[in-house]
């Protein structure tokens, strides 16, 4: 293990951590956590937290990674090379992402999710369990994605986002409903029916096709 380790980090010894990783004052990494080379983890974080509802393996944040102050991140969860995060950000149990995710100041990822490449969350953004989300996909402030048909209840069904969607500020979009790729759902839009995707144009105007 080597890097700038903050002399007050609590560090388990089953942890492993790479070359060249930073970990600032008072954060706390389990046991089931591993670092990859480059990592950056901010002041009063916690990584690796225990559930009942993990599968045991480790959090993983691959290369270059950077974990803003007062974030918490669950085991069981695997992160593609280069995620930010803004601070006091949640992330849950079991979520798969690729690289180049950021997550905004206080977003609130619920678990059991799959998140595609460079996908841009922004700050306060909630996204409930199972929901599945592509890639190159922009999500804005208070935007909420719902997984609870009849709440409370014991079924989750997450929505999912295509590619190169575009979620704008405090929309909500509801369980199980589609927004296809390429589409843009409006401010303030409560989503209770699926969207369709968009057509790619050329620019020549010729037919429309889908990738």
């Amino acid at each position: 293990m080597g890097g700038n380790i903050h002399h007050t980090a609590i560090i388990d010894p089953s942890a492993r951590i790479a070359n060249n990783v930073e970990i600032g004052p008072f954060s706390i990494i389990h046991a089931n956590v591993v670092l990859a080379d480059g990592c950056k983890i901010g002041a009063y974080c916690e990584l690796g937290v225990q559930s009942s509802l993990a599968n045991r393996s480790p959090l993983i944040l691959e290369k270059d990674s950077l974990i803003r102050s007062h974030s918490v991140f669950y085991e069981s969860s695997r992160f593609g090379e280069k995620l930010v995060t803004g601070h006091r950000v949640t992330v849950r149990e079991n979520t798969r992402a690729g690289r180049n995710l950021q997550i905004g100041t206080l977003g609130d990822i619920q678990g059991e999710c799959v998140i595609g490449d460079y996908v841009r969350f922004h700050s306060n953004v909630h996204i409930g369990k199972m929901s599945i989300i592509g890639s190159f996909v922009w999500i804005f402030p208070y935007v909420v994605l719902t997984n609870d048909p009849h709440p409370p209840s014991d079924i989750l069904k997450g929505p999912t986002v295509g590619d190169y969607a575009i979620i704008a500020t405090k929309s909500v979009i509801l369980p199980g409903v589609e927004v296809g790729h390429h589409s843009l759902v409006a401010a303030d839009a409560c989503v209770t029916k699926n969207v369709p995707p968009t057509p790619i144009r050329h620019q020549n105007n010729q037919k429309p096709r889908w990738p």
